[in-house]
């Protein structure tokens, strides 16, 4: 997959598909949307919890894990973040990519370790006594995921429904309505009718709350149940 490395709004960079023409982040700000739409809207939903288990679809950039594991150094939250691509970036994407210079509170050190580690295996990126991240990347297709009912927090960031439809229909949501535990959400920018119909036709209860910059609303899923 050709890709090229592109600037957006808020100074951040990304990745763009030529042959998709897609980005995997908003042109509008990466660092904001995701901030917005995966932390803001996801993570802080569950701030009585000492221990979250994240299950990410679309490890991209590693710009979610990064963001995900600077809130859990700021919260002392014991997190297990699984994260699924297929086709991950290259060496010399990654070093293009300046998000540590933007954050410089953030844990410089392990944004390189999210792409150099290992995968098909758990890889500690931190670990305290009062807070952990460990870090699982599968290169798989989200339709042969298997997970029954192992997370809290569902972060679907796959490429637009006009892009990749097979992963915005109601047997992939079902899929991920089943690996959440009771009470889970599962967050992502899109709100198009279908994929909210979708969603409800998979067991969830579907929301609209306002989105990032440049995008008026986004989508938040639960699966109704006490956690």
């Amino acid at each position: 997959m050709k890709r090229q490395i592109a600037t957006t709004r808020d100074n951040s960079k990304t990745l763009f598909v030529p042959e998709l023409d897609e980005h995997y982040h908003s042109i509008h700000g990466a660092v904001q949307e995701s901030l917005h739409v995966f932390i803001k809207s996801g993570i802080k939903e569950f701030p009585d919890h000492s221990t979250v288990n994240i299950l990410e679809v679309g490890l991209g950039t590693g710009l979610n894990v990064w963001l995900s594991l600077k809130e859990a150094l700021e919260r002392n939250l014991h997190i297990n973040y699984t994260s699924l691509e297929k086709y991950p970036v290259q060496a010399e994407e990654v070093a293009q990519l300046n998000y540590t210079s933007l954050l410089p509170s953030g844990p410089k050190s392990s944004f390189q370790d999210i792409h150099e580690c290992e995968w098909e295996k758990p890889v500690i990126l931190h670990k305290e006594e009062a807070t952990s991240f460990t870090l699982l990347k599968q290169k798989t297709d989200l339709r042969a995921f298997k997970g029954s009912e192992n997370y809290n927090l569902i972060y679907f960031d796959a490429f637009a429904p006009s892009a990749q439809p097979n992963l915005w229909t109601v047997q992939v949501f079902q899929i991920m309505f089943e690996a959440l535990k009771p009470g889970g959400l599962l967050v992502t920018y899109c709100v198009k009718g279908e994929v909210r119909r979708a969603m409800k036709a998979a067991g969830f209860t579907v929301e609209k709350i306002p989105g990032p910059p440049g995008k008026r609303e986004m989508a938040r899923a639960w699966k109704k149940g006490s956690l």
